[in-house]
């Protein structure tokens, strides 16, 4: 077959690391949850009730797998967000519920890093997120593990911890959008592939990092991240 030619270099694929293994995951799409634990939502300032759940982007390229956040300029107030990952092995549109878990390949642990600042700019704007949330480095994230291995979590303690003082603490039981309803709902909105992230919501607690500010985060019998704020 003969070769495609590129008129500039081609980017450079993003791949996850595996627990455990040499081989690694290739990401197609990253998309997030918001507000999906009812204390964040409160904390926010919003009625945490059973709303329809909205989603947005990030891009594969925000992933960092170094366990460094290089701190974004233009902003001065950056909070953490530690969220439970899924990484899809299939997709489609419209998946029925009891077909969702079938499409995950397995887990992981990522820190979602907001502009803050930016953000409430945004909102009050009525624009679009993207600048608070899908800048650069904006998504450190654990190798992943499969579900194979350990299932598909509903419950388990999801935490973070700053300089060695917890600051979120939470369980995967308290989402208001389970991960199966997830998984449906967003196939709604998009059709979903294998290669997918997507990243569940975060608990309340969230809060500011500084430069120097290392950061320790996990879910319970998923996996670990250690960050450091650069």
């Amino acid at each position: 077959m003969r070769e495609t030619q590129t008129v500039i270099p081609a980017p450079a694929p993003v791949f996850l690391p595996v627990a455990g293994s040499e081989a690694v995951f290739p990401v197609r799409r990253v998309y997030c949850v918001g507000r999906n634990y009812a204390d964040h939502a409160i904390e926010m300032g919003h009625d945490p009730s059973r709303e329809p759940p909205f989603f947005f982007q990030k891009n594969p390229q925000n992933l960092v797998i170094n366990g460094q956040f290089p701190y974004p300029s233009l902003s001065s107030n950056v909070h953490f967000e530690v969220e439970l990952v899924m990484a899809l092995k299939a997709g489609g549109q419209d998946i029925p519920l009891e077909e969702a878990l079938s499409c995950v390949w397995g887990y992981g642990v990522g820190v979602d890093f907001t502009r803050r600042d930016l953000q409430d700019a945004i909102k009050k704007a009525g624009r679009p997120w993207e600048a608070a949330k899908a800048f650069e480095a904006s998504a450190p994230i654990s190798p992943l593990v499969p579900a194979d291995q350990i299932g598909h979590p509903q419950q388990g303690e999801i935490f973070l911890d700053v300089n060695g003082v917890r600051k979120q603490t939470g369980d995967l039981a308290q989402m208001i959008w389970k991960l199966p309803e997830i998984v449906t709902e967003l196939s709604k909105l998009f059709t979903l592939a294998p290669g997918d992230i997507i990243m569940t919501g975060t608990p309340a607690g969230v809060g500011p990092v500084v430069r120097g500010d290392r950061i320790a985060c996990g879910v319970t019998g998923v996996a670990m991240l250690d960050v450091t704020v650069i």
